[in-house]
């Protein structure tokens, strides 16, 4: 029979496996983009910036986790979180590092400093302006993704399509654009290029999983 002692250290074991699975750079951002939808190994590897062969071999490890699962659809496997408390799971991991670390403190304010940033007092409010058509809350991730989940009242325009289909976009609103959370940048480009043309354009740092999470 196991003493006290053995079965806590059997417990925090099996706790540490997900800090392990966790403990790199790439499987977190591999984590932060299966948020927004689920996604082949290879559309992966390109958005992460690495080779299909490592990518895969991080999803193992994120698999052998139980923090995503996959499944083969045709001659593509598919890879998705596992559960949604995974999701929160990141953004705490997330917004714990950003109070504790002051070298992340200082990235993260250099970010806004470079961004115009929807200043709005609640989600209330933003929601509120959008349903009345006062603002235009632009969703600027890959359709696939818009397709999954989105910020509601959101329109899908995706940063590459953004310069053909200006006519879409009126000069007389508040454009605020969101893309995959606060460490993506597509939302930033979105409001330079949109404000080098002449639109009153500003960045929403949160995503989709940050915007359910703030309003459970």
């Amino acid at each position: 029979m196991a003493t006290n002692r053995e079965i806590k250290n059997e417990l925090y074991e099996q706790v540490s496996r997900i800090a392990r699975a966790t403990a790199s750079p790439k499987r977190l951002e591999l984590l932060g983009l299966l948020c927004q939808a689920p996604k082949t190994v290879e559309t992966l590897s390109q958005e992460a910036g690495i080779s299909v062969k490592l990518a895969s071999s991080h999803l193992q490890e994120l698999k052998a986790a139980r923090l995503v699962e996959n499944e083969r659809q045709g001659k593509n496997m598919i890879y998705g979180l596992s559960s949604p408390s995974v999701a929160n799971y990141l953004v705490t991991l997330r917004e714990l590092a950003e109070e504790r670390l002051f070298e992340l403190q200082d990235v993260v304010r250099q970010m806004g400093e470079s961004a115009h940033e929807w200043k709005g007092s609640s989600k209330d409010e933003l929601l509120s302006q959008a349903s009345r058509g006062e603002v235009i809350v632009l969703d600027v991730r890959p359709s696939t993704e818009f397709e999954t989940n989105h910020i509601p009242f959101a329109r899908s325009m995706p940063l590459s399509e953004i310069k053909a289909r200006l006519e879409e976009l009126p000069k007389d609103k508040t454009i605020v654009a969101y893309c995959r959370g606060p460490y993506c940048l597509m939302s930033g480009d979105a409001v330079r290029l949109l404000r080098n043309l002449g639109y009153d354009a500003v960045v929403l740092r949160d995503g989709v999983v940050e915007w359910s999470r703030r309003a459970s």
